[in-house]
């Protein structure tokens, strides 16, 4: 009952990791290789963390 109004820690990676994908896609466009590769790593990161939210 207590939890009714609590956030899903997941959900909100969730929104975090596709946020970095819409930017790595917005870097790769611009032809910047190295930003993408630094966003792409930073995604991967966020989508770990989803993965380990998961299995909790």
């Amino acid at each position: 009952m207590f939890g009714l109004f609590k956030k899903d820690p997941i959900q909100k990676l969730q929104k975090e990791y596709e946020a970095k994908m819409l930017e790595a896609r917005d870097v790769q466009r611009s032809g910047d290789l190295r930003k993408y590769a630094v966003v792409m790593e930073q995604a991967e990161e966020i989508l770990k963390k989803i993965e380990a939210a998961k299995i909790k």
